[in-house]
């Protein structure tokens, strides 16, 4: 993650929760009351975002120190220690919940991703995610995605061309809309094309595309469009793919399976935080 901009985004989840100050923490405890506070699993599952617990406490206080057992990807089990973080005590509970929020959060998506690519069991095919994920957290929803074995497809509208229905059905046909975009584009950027039908594949196969995507498409239809795709263009699969089906997905030989469920559907880890060893 981009160490930039993980303290900028902290900074606003801080100051969005804490505002002027934790009136009750600090007004409990006096500024040299210490403690230790400890990380743990409350159930089993795959770790994203632990960097964050220290980034956190180093914004609100320098003098916190974290001590890591467990690393981004490994598996947890419950009952397991990921981190303890020691020092003052207010500093401590007011940068609790929005750190375990994102510890959560990030978590469960690579816990769900996981669980894709075991279900997914293949040696060719990968698993990844899409942009639907939880505005001002892309960042961290896309990094929790690769803790968990998957790969990103593109960040934002910026960094590659997906030509989708509503630009085909504007711009007349995939020939058009891919013509139209290299009459201004370089060669740096890829340009991929969703698909419905048999001739839509073949025509953008014809239009020299990058990537080819089939979407809302049955095994047996994927199949068929896998094999009228040369080698250098990239095939992808999406859309109504579960962890049920994703073997049969597989089986197709195509190369990438996008699934927007790992962002926005991911149940968060269960993780607590406990303080203990008071002075």
């Amino acid at each position: 993650m981009n160490q930039l901009k993980l303290q900028q985004l902290l900074q606003q989840f801080f100051i969005e929760d804490i505002g002027e100050q934790d009136i009750t923490s600090e007004t409990i405890f006096p500024d040299n009351e210490w403690a230790t506070g400890t990380f743990t699993a409350k159930e089993d599952g795959v770790l994203a975002g632990i960097d964050i617990i220290a980034t956190g406490y180093r914004l609100l206080h320098p003098a916190i120190d974290v001590t890591f057992y467990k690393r981004d990807g490994e598996q947890v089990k419950k009952g397991e220690t990921i981190a303890v973080a020691s020092g003052p005590v207010a500093p401590l509970l007011a940068g609790e919940r929005v750190i375990l929020n994102l510890l959560q959060r990030m978590s469960g998506i690579a816990t769900l991703t996981y669980q894709a690519v075991m279900a997914l069991n293949s040696s060719h095919t990968r698993i990844c995610d899409t942009r639907k994920t939880t505005p001002g957290l892309r960042m961290l929803e896309k990094y929790a995605v690769t803790c968990g074995g998957g790969y990103n497809h593109r960040f934002g509208l910026y960094d590659g061309v997906m030509i989708k229905d509503n630009h085909i059905a504007f711009c007349g046909s995939i020939t058009k809309a891919v013509q139209a975009v290299r009459a201004k584009l370089g060669h740096m950027v890829k340009i991929e094309v969703e698909t419905e039908t048999k001739e839509q594949v073949l025509e953008a196969v014809e239009a020299g595309v990058d990537v080819i995507m089939f979407d809302n498409r049955t095994p047996e239809e994927v199949r068929e469009f896998v094999s009228l795709v040369p080698k250098p263009i990239i095939t992808e699969a999406s859309g109504g793919i579960t962890l049920e089906n994703l073997a049969a997905y597989g089986a197709t030989g195509v190369d990438y399976i996008s699934i927007g469920m790992l962002t926005h559907s991911a149940k968060s880890l269960d993780i607590s935080f406990h303080l203990q060893g008071w002075k």
